[in-house]
C-alpha cells in the first residue's frame, strides 16, 4: 500500500532553470559537547544499563557483558546510554573501542528511547576478537531529550562482548546557511527509510551510503531510479542540491529534482559522468512553481555494462521553515458526530482544564435544553495528552435530528438521536468495494456520475493489462489472465492476503444474518440492496460482491502442470511505483505476477471454502468450483508449508510479508471444516496450537493474524463440533470482549485499544474495528447487552469522538475525512477527481509517522493527534479494502440493532432433530420441535432457520415451507396456528443435498422474529 515514485517517460530541461555549479564554504564550528558519562568505565558501569538477559561488568579497564545463545534479533540482548540529547540540524561524533570473543556483527544505534523509536544513526558493526575503535559522523534530523545510545548485541551464538573508550558529542551551530533541509535522512542513518528505488537488481547501505546494483543494456536513464518523494519546493526560491557519489565501473547518471506526477516538470537536471574513486557534486536552481510532491530522483539507466552506483550526504536546502502544524480540533465537545442509538449509550468527551466537575447542557435544534447534568473528570488521557471530562446523556431517548452538547462554553458539533442512523452507513462501507474494481467500467448512474470511469487494466492502451500477464523475471513461464478484483488500497495493486482477508469479512457479514438473533434472517443484505450492476440476479448484493474478489483469487492460482501447481500468486501490481493522482484507466506501467506463497494459498483455501458454502443455495456450479480450489490449495499449502513472501519485493507494490503462516493454516482448517465437516480438517484445526491459546490481543487481529477470524467462525458458524467444545470456544470470545471492554473503561475517549504509542500504527483503525467485531459477536452469542452497548460506544471514536474532533470515515460527521491517500481518488492534487466515496476508512493515528510527510508535519506528536487528512500522508490516511471490510462488518451490525432496545428473554425453546440420510442418498430428513415457553398464546407464527450448504427442502409437513437461498420459512398450519403456553408444535421436512457440504443442527431457529433458546 505504501506509495512510491512516478519515473520520468522523457528528459524535459526547462530552459528557464537558474543552474549553476557552487562551491562548498567552511562554516565556523562551535567548541563540541560530549554526552558519554564514564565512556572510559573508570567509574564502574554507571549509568551504562543492559536488558535483563545479560549484565554488564568491568573486566580490565573495559565493560564487559556475556551474551547468551539463541536471539532472533540483535535488540533481544542490548546495553546502553540514555539522557542523549538530540538537535536536530546537529553533527554528532561516534567513537568506542569493542572486541567480540567471537567474530560477529553488533549494531549501535543512536535514537529515540521512546516510540517511534527513529535512529538518525543505526550502523552494523563487525566485531572480532581482536579490539578495534570505530568512529561515525551524522547529523540528528529530530529534537528531542529522551536519546539513547544502544549496542544491539543479540545473536544466535553466545559470545563476550567488551567495551571502552565510548564518546557521542556534539557541534551545532544554528540553521544552516541556505534554508531548511527538504531531503529526509539524506545521511542514510535511518537506513533506507523515505527512499524509493526501482528497476535496479538490489540495494543496500554500505558503510553508511546507499548502494544499489543497475543492470547494463536499460535504453533510457529513467528506466532505473533511486529517489525520495514529497519535496517541498517554492517559486521564485533558490535552492543548493549536493550529493557524494560513485560508479563502479565507470557510468553516466542523470540526477533531477523534478515534479512528481504530469507533467513532470524538470527544476534541474544533469547527465553527470561518474568514476568508482567517487566526488561531491553541488548545483542550485530556482524553483519556478509551488509544489509539496517534487522528487529527487538518481536516473541511473542507459548504460551499456552493468555497475554499482553509491550516494550518500544528499542534501536539499532552501525555501522557507514552515509554521509548525497545529491541528484544527474544533469544539472542545467531542462527540460522534453521526449520532446516537436512542436506547443505546451516548457518551461525549469534554477538553477542559478544569480538574472537578463542571455543567453540561443537550440542547435541541432549536436550543431548548433538554437534558443536563454534571461531567465526570477523568484525568489526563494517555494516548492524547489532554486532561478530559466524560458526559453521559445516556438516559435520554427521544430520537430526531440536530443536538448538541454545551459545556465549559464549548458547543458540540450537531448530532442526531435515531434507531436508524447507521442504514446508509451500511451501504456505503459496502458500496466502496464496487468503486474500487478492477476490470470493469464504473457505472455513474449507481454511485454518482465523479465515481464513473471506464474498465482498468484490461489491455487497453495505455494500460498493459491484466488479461495476459507475465511473471516477475525467473519466476514462472506462464502468463495469467488475472484481471477482476478490487484495488487494494491507494495503488494499483491486487494482493491475495489483503483481499482474503476483505472478502471473507463481507461473507461473514451475510453469513452472520443466518445465524444472529438480530440478522434479520439477511433481509437488508439480500438482493437489490446495494448499487451494484448484479443487483436484481437472485443474489444478495454482499455475495455478489465478494465473488468479485473471490473471481480473482481463483485466477492468480498456479496452472495444473506447472511448478507448485494449486500454489496461489501473492500479488499483482506494476513493475514500478506510480505517483498520485493516477485513474486506473491511465496506468502505463507493465504489470507483473509475484511468485506463489503459502499465505496466500492458505488465503484462497479459507475465503474459498466459505463463499463455498454461502454460494451453494444460489450458484451450485460456483460454489462446487470454489471448494475444489480450497480443498486443492489447502493440500498444496501442506506439500509447500514455508514459502514466504520476500520481505524486500515491494517495489512497485507493498511486500506484504508473512513468516508465520500457522494462523493462515488454522484459519483454512477453520473454514474446510465448517463448510465440508470432514474429520481431517477438524484433526488439523483441533491439532493447531491456535485452536487452545489465546488468539485476542490487545490491539487487534490484521490480515496477517488471521487466527482471532477463525475463532469467531467456530464460535457463530454452525458446526458439528461437540457441545463442550462449542462452549470453550464461545467463553474464550465473551473472555476477549471482557477484556476489551476492561480497556475501553480506562480510556476517556471509550475505544476498546490502548492508550500506550504502539497501540496507535500503520492501519490501527482496521485492528480497532476487528477489536469491535469482537464485542459485537460476543453480543450475537451471549445476547449480554453489555457487548452491545462497548460494541456501539466504541464506534464513537471512528466517527468524531476522539482528540482530533475527527471523523476517519468520509461523509460521516461535520468534519469527516475527505484526502485519504488514494491514486484514484486524487480531488486535493487534481480538482477534476474525486474524494474517496462516503464510507470509506482512514488508516488512521500513527504514532510511528511511517511516511515523510507525517514525519515532516507531525514530529513530537501524541498518540491520538498523529494523524492529517491530506492525500500524501499514505501511513495514516490510507484506504485499504481490509479495513473497510471490517467496517462494513460492523455497520451492518450496527444498522442491525435498531434502537437498541433491551434484550428480550427468549419466549420459546426449540429442538432440531435430523434422522440422517436417506438409505439411496441425496438427502435426510428432519424434524423441527417448537415450545412455548412465555405466558401469552402465540396466534399464528412464522418460524424461520438457515442451512449452511446446498441443502434443500423438497416437502414438509405440519407447515407451509418456502426456501430463499439458505433461509427456510414455515407457515402455520390452520389446525396448529395456536401454540398455549407450554404446548409444542412439530414441523417436518424432507431435503435434498449433494453431500458435499456439512449439514450441521442450526443454531438460530426463530418464531414471529424472536429467537428461541436451543439445547
Amino acid at each position: 500500500m505504501k506509495p512510491g515514485t512516478l519515473k520520468r517517460a522523457g528528459a524535459i530541461l526547462a530552459a528557464t532553470l537558474l543552474t549553476s555549479l557552487i562551491s562548498a564554504t567552511a562554516p565556523a564550528h562551535a567548541a563540541p559537547v560530549e554526552h558519554i558519562t564514564n565512556g572510559t568505565f573508570d567509574s564502574g558501569t554507571a549509568p551504562w544499563w543492559s536488558t535483563d538477559n545479560t549484565s554488564l561488568a568491568v573486566n580490565a579497564g573495559r565493560a564487559c557483558a556475556n551474551v547468551p545463545a539463541g536471539s532472533e534479533n540483535p535488540w533481544d540482548v542490548s546495553i546502553g546510554h540514555n539522557d542523549i540529547p538530540l538537535v536536530d540540524g546537529a553533527t554528532y561524533t561516534l567513537t568506542f573501542t569493542a572486541s567480540a570473543s567471537t567474530a560477529t556483527t553488533v549494531r549501535a544505534n543512536v535514537q529515540l528511547n521512546e516510540p517511534p523509536y527513529t535512529a538518525p544513526l543505526s550502523r552494523e558493526v563487525a566485531l572480532t576478537p581482536t579490539a578495534q575503535t570505530f568512529t561515525y559522523t551524522f547529523t540528528s534530523g529530530l529534537d528531542s531529550t529522551n536519546g539513547s545510545l544502544t549496542f544491539q548485541i543479540g545473536a544466535p551464538v553466545a559470545f563476550a562482548f567488551c567495551l571502552d573508550d565510548v564518546s557521542l558529542s556534539s557541534e551545532y551551530n544554528g540553521p544552516p546557511a541556505g534554508g531548511p533541509e527538504q531531503v529526509k535522512n539524506g545521511h542514510f542513518d535511518q537506513g533506507t527509510a523515505g527512499w524509493f528505488a526501482y528497476g535496479t537488481t538490489s540495494s543496500s547501505i554500505r558503510d553508511g551510503e546507499y548502494c544499489a546494483a543497475v543492470p547494463g543494456g536499460l535504453a533510457n536513464p529513467w528506466d532505473a531510479g533511486i529517489g525520495q518523494n514529497d519535496i517541498t519546493l517554492l517559486a521564485g526560491r533558490d535552492y543548493a542540491f549536493s550529493f557524494d557519489a560513485s560508479a563502479d565501473p565507470s557510468a553516466t547518471v542523470r540526477v533531477t529534482v523534478q515534479l512528481g506526477s504530469e507533467p513532470f516538470t524538470s527544476y534541474l537536471a544533469r547527465d553527470i559522468p561518474m568514476t568508482a574513486a567517487g566526488a561531491h557534486f553541488e548545483y542550485s536552481f530556482t524553483a519556478t512553481e509551488d509544489t509539496h510532491t517534487a522528487q529527487v530522483v538518481f536516473q541511473v539507466g542507459g548504460n551499456a555494462a552493468a555497475y554499482t552506483m553509491c550516494i550518500d550526504n544528499v542534501s536539499l536546502r532552501g525555501g522557507e521553515e514552515e509554521p509548525p502544524y497545529v491541528p484544527d480540533t474544533g469544539p472542545r465537545v467531542r462527540v460522534n458526530q453521526t449520532g446516537y442509538l436512542p436506547s443505546g449509550p451516548k457518551h461525549a468527551t469534554l477538553v477542559t482544564e478544569s480538574t472537578t466537575a463542571m455543567p453540561w447542557q443537550l440542547h435541541n435544534a432549536a436550543g431548548t435544553v433538554v437534558a443536563s447534568g454534571q461531567t465526570t473528570p477523568r484525568g489526563v488521557d494517555q494516548a492524547s495528552g489532554q486532561n478530559v471530562h466524560t458526559i453521559d446523556f445516556s438516559g435520554y431517548e427521544t430520537a430526531t435530528t440536530g443536538y448538541t452538547l454545551v459545556a465549559d462554553g464549548e458547543t458540540s458539533y450537531p448530532f442526531d438521536i435515531s434507531g436508524s442512523i447507521y442504514h446508509q452507513l451500511r451501504s456505503d462501507t459496502l458500496q466502496f468495494f464496487y468503486i474500487q474494481r478492477s476490470g470493469i467500467a464504473i457505472d455513474g448512474a449507481l454511485v454518482g456520475e465523479q465515481y464513473a470511469r471506464p474498465a482498468g487494466h484490461l489491455g487497453v492502451a495505455p494500460n498493459q493489462g491484466d488479461t495476459d500477464v507475465p511473471c516477475q523475471a525467473g519466476v514462472c513461464d506462464y502468463r495469467l489472465d488475472v484481471r477482476g478484483g478490487w484495488y487494494d488500497a491507494g495503488d494499483h495493486g491486487k494482493y491475495v492476503v489483503n483481499g482474503g482477508m476483505a472478502t471473507a469479512q463481507l461473507l461473514s457479514a451475510f453469513e452472520r444474518t443466518k445465524n444472529a438473533a438480530t440478522g434479520g434472517s439477511g433481509a437488508a443484505l439480500g438482493d437489490s440492496t446495494l448499487r451494484v450492476p448484479e443487483r436484481g440476479n437472485g443474489v444478495p448484493d454482499v455475495l455478489d460482491e465478494a465473488r468479485w474478489e473471490l473471481e480473482f483469487m481463483l485466477r492468480m492460482q498456479v496452472p495444473d502442470g506447472k511448478p507448485k501447481a494449486g500454489m496461489v500468486h501473492h500479488k499483482i501490481h506494476d513493475r514500478v511505483w506510480t505517483g498520485l493522482p493516477l485513474a486506473p484507466q491511465d496506468d502505463p506501467q507493465p504489470r507483473e505476477l509475484h511468485p506463489p506463497t503459502t499465505s496466500a494459498t492458505l488465503n484462497l483455501a479459507a475465503a474459498a471454502a466459505q463463499g463455498a458454502r454461502l454460494f451453494a443455495p444460489y450458484d451450485k456450479a460456483f460454489a462446487d468450483r470454489a471448494l475444489a480450489a480450497a480443498k486443492k490449495a489447502y493440500a498444496d499449502a501442506k506439500t509447500n508449508p514455508a514459502i514466504y513472501a520476500d520481505p524486500n519485493d515491494g517495489n512497485g507494490g507493498g511486500a506484504y510479508n508473512d513468516n508465520d503462516v500457522t494462523d493462515e493454516f488454522y484459519w483454512a482448517a477453520v473454514e474446510l471444516y465448517l463448510t465440508t465437516g470432514g474429520a481431517s480438517y477438524l484433526a488439523d484445526l483441533t491439532a493447531s496450537p491456535h485452536h487452545t491459546g489465546n488468539v485476542f490481543t490487545p490491539t487487534g487481529y490484521h490480515s496477517a493474524a488471521m487466527a482471532p477470524m477463525a475463532r469467531l467462525e467456530l464460535a457463530t458458524v454452525p458446526s458439528g463440533l461437540p457441545a463442550a467444545e462449542r462452549t470453550r470456544i464461545r467463553q474464550s470470545v465473551l473472555a476477549a470482549a471482557d477484556s476489551y471492554l476492561a480497556t475501553a473503561a480506562t480510556q476517556a475517549y471509550g475505544l476498546p485499544m490502548p492508550g500506550h504509542a504502539g497501540a496507535y500504527f500503520w492501519g490501527a483503525n482496521g485492528n480497532l474495528v476487528n477489536n469491535i467485531v469482537v464485542l459485537a459477536t460476543a453480543f450475537d452469542i451471549s445476547g449480554q447487552p453489555r457487548y452491545r452497548d462497548g460494541a456501539v460506544e466504541a464506534i464513537d471514536y471512528l466517527l468524531g469522538r476522539n482528540a482530533l474532533n475527527q471523523s476517519y470515515v468520509s461523509g460521516w460527521g461535520e468534519k469527516a475525512a475527505k484526502n485519504q491517500h488514494s491514486r484514484i481518488y486524487g480531488n486535493q492534487l487534481d480538482p477534476a477527481l474525486p474524494n474517496p466515496p462516503a464510507g470509506s476508512l482512514a488508516g488512521g493515528a500513527n504514532s510511528f509517522l511511517d511516511d515523510p510527510f507525517a514525519q515532516q508535519l507531525l514530529a513530537g506528536c501524541k498518540p491520538m493527534f498523529c494523524y492529517v487528512d491530506d492525500i500524501n500522508s499514505y501511513s495514516t490516511n490510507e484506504v485499504a479494502i481490509n479495513w473497510n471490510s471490517a467496517l462494513a462488518w460492523m455497520a451492518s451490525f450496527l444498522d442491525d440493532q435498531g434502537a437498541d432496545q433491551p434484550v428480550a428473554a427468549p419466549t420459546c425453546s426449540a429442538r432440531y432433530i435430523n434422522y440422517g440420510t436417506w438409505q439411496e442418498g441425496g438427502g435426510f430428513t428432519a424434524q423441527v420441535e417448537v415450545t412455548n415457553t412465555g405466558t401469552t398464546t402465540v396466534n399464528g407464527w412464522t418460524m424461520r432457520f438457515a442451512f449452511t450448504g446446498d441443502q434443500k427442502v423438497r416437502e414438509s409437513w405440519s407447515g407451509r415451507s418456502s426456501q430463499s437461498g439458505a433461509t427456510v420459512t414455515v407457515l402455520n398450519e390452520s389446525a396448529n396456528s395456536r401454540i398455549q403456553p407450554g404446548a409444542t408444535v412439530y414441523v417436518g421436512f424432507n431435503a435434498t443435498t449433494s453431500g458435499l457440504y456439512a449439514n450441521p443442527d442450526p443454531r438460530l431457529i426463530t418464531i414471529n422474529g424472536t429467537a428461541c433458546s436451543l439445547p
